[in-house]
């Protein structure tokens, strides 16, 4: 009787036991799809980040704030140990205008620190704290912070580049593209040696997105807003990347502008990858997608070009 009850008793907590790890399982699933459908670079960066063992690589030597708003704010990272003054990558992040973080976008740190970058990594006011043409101010303004901190604290502020995904590209372009901006804050386009745009939007007239209308929709003149408007010969150097199949912001964008610096006498080509989607071009600038290199082996060898030491580049297509 008692080894009946014995037996019982251990089947059921093996029972009880299993039934706990199932629940727990499905907790989890439920949790990591919660955050993935909420946050997905948040996910993201935090598999980048186990899969690199860390951030014992990296080094956070700045977070600031370049206005009083919270999102006005920027991380700035070089690669532990590092010798001397780095070449800048200034990273601005995508969220259509409204939504984003920069602290979620660290897989940009760890990746190119490793190839000797420092990198600032900047946010900016979001709708509807703010519309056009709010988010380039932002970025002009932390620009300027750059500009004049960066060089205490293992940068080089005369090796400048941008490099933007979707909204966060639309902003590194306009700086780019238009001097207004950076001349407000005392500084012009020559600031930045060069820009790299991933799937950016640079011809969305007319309005007809919730994102658009919503930043978009005050400007006095829409078409100010569009960078195809503001292509010219004297522009920083600029790589166009964006996927083919990408539906959200369509590679006709980046063709668009490169036909309008070519027209403006930079011959210029955007370079499509074949079979990448909008959330994917971003992907593979983090662990375990970087595995496919084809973003990475477009991108390093531009920013190694334009943030050379000593070398007077001209502006050129990817």
């Amino acid at each position: 009787m008692a080894s009946t009850t014995k037996g019982k008793w251990r089947m059921g907590w093996i029972g009880w036991t299993a039934t706990c790890l199932v629940l727990l399982g499905v907790v989890g699933y439920v949790a990591f799809r919660h955050a993935l459908q909420n946050n997905a670079v948040a996910v993201l960066d935090g598999a980048d980040r186990l899969l690199n063992g860390g951030d014992g690589a990296i080094q956070l030597v700045a977070q600031a704030r370049f206005g009083k708003d919270p999102a006005q704010k920027l991380e700035m990272f070089v690669p532990q140990g590092a010798k001397g003054a780095l070449p800048i990558v200034v990273f601005i992040h995508g969220g259509s205008w409204a939504s984003g973080d920069p602290h979620d976008y660290r897989f940009i740190a760890r990746t190119l620190c490793a190839q000797g970058y420092a990198v600032v990594l900047a946010g900016y006011r979001l709708y509807p704290q703010a519309k056009f043409p709010g988010m380039l101010e932002d970025g002009a303004a932390a620009l300027r912070w750059v500009h004049d901190n960066a060089g205490k604290l293992g940068g080089d502020p005369a090796r400048i580049a941008l490099m933007g995904h979707s909204a966060g590209a639309y902003n590194v372009m306009m700086l780019s593209l238009d001097p207004q901006w950076l001349k407000r804050v005392g500084l012009d386009t020559q600031t930045i040696r060069g820009t790299v745009a991933l799937a950016g939007p640079f011809d969305f007239l007319p309005l007809d997105s919730p994102a658009t209308i919503n930043s978009f929709g005050d400007a006095p003149d829409p078409s100010m807003t569009q960078p195809v408007n503001f292509a010219h010969a004297g522009a920083p150097p600029l790589l166009l990347v964006t996927g083919d199949a990408d539906t959200r912001v369509k590679p006709r964008n980046s063709k668009a502008l490169a036909r309008r610096m070519t027209e403006a006498g930079v011959p210029t080509q955007p370079v499509l990858l074949e079979g990448v989607s909008h959330e994917m071009i971003i992907m593979m600038f983090a662990r375990p997608f970087s595995r496919d290199a084809r973003a990475l082996d477009v991108v390093l060898p531009f920013l190694a070009k334009v943030t050379a030491p000593s070398v007077a580049v001209q502006a050129q297509g990817g």
